[in-house]
């Protein structure tokens, strides 16, 4: 490895690093917003709870099912037209955020509501039989049984986010992707190359690491 060539990159990475955590900064504060209400309601309209509605939890299911169906880098392009009228381009880390986001937001849904599975339904039934209302069960029962696994859910979604970034940089979303493919791929850099998976490897890693102990110290079951 080219020890001055990776010295004189410094900036350029350091520019692609801040452009990869934007995109995830945006996407998984869009995917905690929309996905967590939307896991909750795919949980709490399902059949036998206390806002049974199948026909609503049919279509809210299909729906994620769709989007999930969708590889990334397809719908990243299939979101072209949505994400032009809404950041006004294409290119960058803003414009992939939008796909980002899309893509996140039924993959964390999906992840709330199997967590919300897991909980014994003795608890909210008994919550029910005590007259509480939808709301205390959602705050007083679900959400604390559930909320070491939902971080573990969190944790996945940003991990997961972090690969589809690297995609949306092969067309011009920015970020480590983008500087691979320009350096590692077009110019057979090599250097940047092996630096930029390394870089990706510990970002990774200090994100499961950090996931894994908020989970453990919020989990009081």
């Amino acid at each position: 490895m080219d020890l001055q060539h990776l010295i004189d990159l410094l900036p350029e990475m350091a520019e692609a690093f801040v452009e990869t955590l934007q995109m995830i900064s945006i996407s998984t504060a869009v995917a905690i917003l929309v996905g967590i209400p939307l896991g909750v309601l795919l949980f709490v309209t399902d059949r036998g709870l206390f806002w049974q509605n199948l026909v609503v939890q049919s279509v809210l299911g299909f729906i994620v099912n769709v989007v999930r169906s969708i590889p990334y880098i397809i719908l990243l392009v299939l979101l072209f037209p949505l994400t032009g009228f809404l950041v006004g381009t294409t290119t960058g880390p803003v414009a992939a955020s939008v796909s980002l986001s899309v893509a996140a937001i039924p993959f964390f849904a999906r992840i709330v509501e199997t967590s919300m599975r897991e909980i014994d339904k003795g608890m909210i039934e008994a919550a029910i039989a005590t007259g509480a209302t939808p709301w205390m069960i959602m705050k007083d029962v679900l959400f604390p049984e559930a909320r070491a696994s939902i971080i573990h859910g969190l944790t996945l979604t940003v991990i997961t986010l972090i690969a589809y970034s690297a995609m949306a940089g092969v067309v011009g979303g920015g970020g480590i992707g983008d500087l691979a493919v320009r350096y590692g791929h077009y110019r057979y850099d090599t250097t940047i190359m092996i630096s930029t998976v390394v870089l990706l490897i510990v970002l990774v890693q200090v994100l499961q690491q950090l996931g894994d102990f908020i989970a453990k110290r919020v989990d009081k079951r």
